[in-house]
Formats: C-alpha cells, structure tokens, sequence
C-alpha cells in the first residue's frame, strides 16, 4: 500500500524521513552534493515548517518512507495567480521504476489545483534523462521561449 502525506514538523517519523530522503537524493550522482549533518538538517525542518508556502509531500509503501516532494507556492505575476516551483523530488534509487515519482507529481498537481495555481514550475538536469522522460509523460515541456536557469552563488 503507497501513501502520500504532507510532512508534519512536529512528528518525528516525518522529520526523520525528510533528513533521510534528502540526504538519499544529495549523495545520488544527480544531488552531487554534500549531505546535510544534524545541525544543518534541524536549521532546514525548521525553516521548512515556518515557511508558510512550502510544500512537503513524503511517500511511504508498506509503512517505509521511500519518497519526497519538495515545492514551494509563488505568485505568477503574469497570470496574478499563483504557482508552484517544484525544488526535490526524492525516490530511493531500490523503488525507482516503480511509479512512485508519478504519484508524488500527480499529488502535487492535484494540490496546485486545489490552491488554484496557473502552473507548476521546475529545473530539471540536462544529464537526467530519466527524470526528464517523466516530466514530458506528465506534458511537461520547454517553456516557450526556451528559459535558461542560471545562478549566483553566494
């Protein structure tokens, strides 16, 4: 049995989850980063429960977390309505194939049209062409005119 819930902050499961689950994504050779230690990870569950348009979904199947959505609701300014930018999406690479990450989009879409959101919004890698094989089966595309991501570290 697959369940999709939003992340409860004050229960230690969900919290616990999401440090796994992201940690999981950071170390996979499409993260390539450095996971997050406790302190980190504390500093992040609290700035994600007091940002109040943060969406965190967590997967479980059979009572195992195996899945995570991070998003976050903006507004459109050229629509004036709202919309959501999808940050991470997490399965653990055992429970790839599987549909879970379809699950998590489609639980999130369901959520965006609830809020009544213009659209849904995301970057994904050039090298992952798995998860970009999903997003054009769910008819996400190029935006037009093609958009560039580009970034300032700081």
């Amino acid at each position: 049995m697959v369940n999709i819930e939003h992340c409860d902050y004050n229960n230690p499961k969900h919290t616990s989850a999401l440090k796994t689950l992201l940690n999981a994504y950071i170390a996979d050779e499409m993260g390539g980063g450095r996971v997050l230690d406790e302190k980190s990870s504390a500093l992040l569950i609290k700035a994600l429960a007091s940002h109040e348009r943060a969406i965190v979904l967590l997967l479980s199947s059979e009572g195992e977390f195996t899945g995570l959505l991070t998003a976050f609701e903006n507004i459109a300014t050229f629509s004036a309505k709202p919309m959501i930018n999808i940050h991470d999406i997490v399965v653990l690479k055992k429970y790839r194939g599987c549909g879970m990450g379809r699950m998590l989009m489609n639980a999130l879409i369901d959520e965006a049209k609830k809020r009544g959101c213009a659209r849904i919004s995301l970057e994904v890698r050039e090298d992952n062409k798995i998860a970009q094989n999903l997003y054009k089966s769910m008819d996400f595309k190029d935006s037009e005119p093609k958009m560039l991501y580009w970034r300032k570290e700081l």
